[in-house]
């Protein structure tokens, strides 16, 4: 591959990246706003399954074929971490904690699924990125500490399983959308997990007496739409271009990006601590995007079609 073309590339997935960052900054204050008129089950697990029926439609109008055999375990991973697991304790953790304790444990989230990268997707990053990242994460929490995002408590396991499991759905589904196209990979996880969450999100349903406002709806429609789904359009592709290890550590944006939302947004203030993080972190971003990553695994074209079992493809 000429020089051209992988800058063209890496250009390419820094974009989709932050786009897809952007996306993700808005779902801590909309979980938020959605659990407690919803419940955490109903938000947790009918965000999935709400953007499982929207990718079922979506793949029955592009008629769509079921990926070939040897894909399904993989999806099952990708399903376990970014359709059930992650949503999952993240209501149930944000029904305990605000969305400002909650990003301290979800900025670890960058360095887990680089971590989960080298397991996963057959990346090895240098150890100069591995500075560049350690120096991120430490940046975003102690930034997030300083905003009072108070004192560790028993709901951040809840954030570590959730944080874990989002790893390893990010790592998985960046590696398999080199072979299968992103949209088809976050299409399929969420389809695959509506067998087990319909049951569990119409059981909860009736036990439950909701009276919804106008708040709750939006911040629920934007998770079940956009976090869940459209977001993994340009996150998973850019990850199969940029690199798993490489681009997750855009996201060390997101929890910044979340707190100047709620200044936005909520009237909150912006002090100098803000501003200082945001530099860091964008160093961080910087230097990281710049460090050499190898991979020791061959991968497929990302967004293309499905390929024919047996032929492999280089990975774009």
């Amino acid at each position: 591959m000429s020089t051209a073309i992988k800058r063209s590339h890496a250009t390419e997935a820094l974009i989709l990246g932050s786009l897809a960052v952007l996306c993700f900054s808005f779902t801590l204050p909309a979980t938020r706003v959605a659990v407690p008129v919803f419940g955490t089950t109903v938000v947790g697990l009918g965000r999935s399954l709400a953007g499982g029926i929207l990718a079922g439609l979506f793949l029955l109008l592009k008629r769509e074929p079921f990926p070939d055999r040897r894909y399904w375990r993989r999806l099952a991973l990708v399903s376990c971490g970014v359709a059930l697991g992650f949503p999952l304790f993240l209501s149930l953790a944000l029904s305990r904690v605000t969305s400002a304790h909650s990003a301290v444990i979800v900025g670890m989230l960058p360095a887990a699924t680089a971590v989960l990268s080298v397991v996963r997707a057959g990346e090895r990053p240098s150890l100069g990125f591995w500075l560049a990242a350690g120096f991120g994460l430490v940046a975003v929490i102690g930034f997030t500490a300083i905003q009072g995002a108070g004192r560790p408590q028993p709901a951040d396991a809840l954030l570590v399983i959730a944080v874990l499991l989002a790893a390893l759905g990010y790592a998985e589904g960046g590696a398999l959308s080199r072979e299968i196209g992103g949209w088809r990979v976050i299409s399929w996880a969420l389809v695959v997990a509506i067998p087990i969450l319909a049951p569990v999100v119409g059981l909860s349903l009736l036990r439950t007496t909701v009276h919804p406002t106008a708040g709750a709806w939006l911040g629920f429609g934007y998770v079940a739409v956009v976090s869940t789904y459209l977001g993994f359009f340009p996150w998973y592709r850019a990850l199969a271009l940029g690199g798993v290890a490489r681009i997750s550590q855009i996201q060390l944006a997101q929890p910044i990006l979340t707190l100047g939302w709620s200044a936005l947004l909520l009237g909150e203030h912006i002090d100098a601590s803000t501003m200082v993080a945001a530099v860091l972190v964008l160093v961080s971003v910087a230097v990281s995007q710049r460090m050499r990553v190898r991979h020791v695994t061959a991968g497929r074209r990302s967004d293309g079609p499905l390929a024919p079992v047996g032929k492999r493809s280089v990975a774009s």
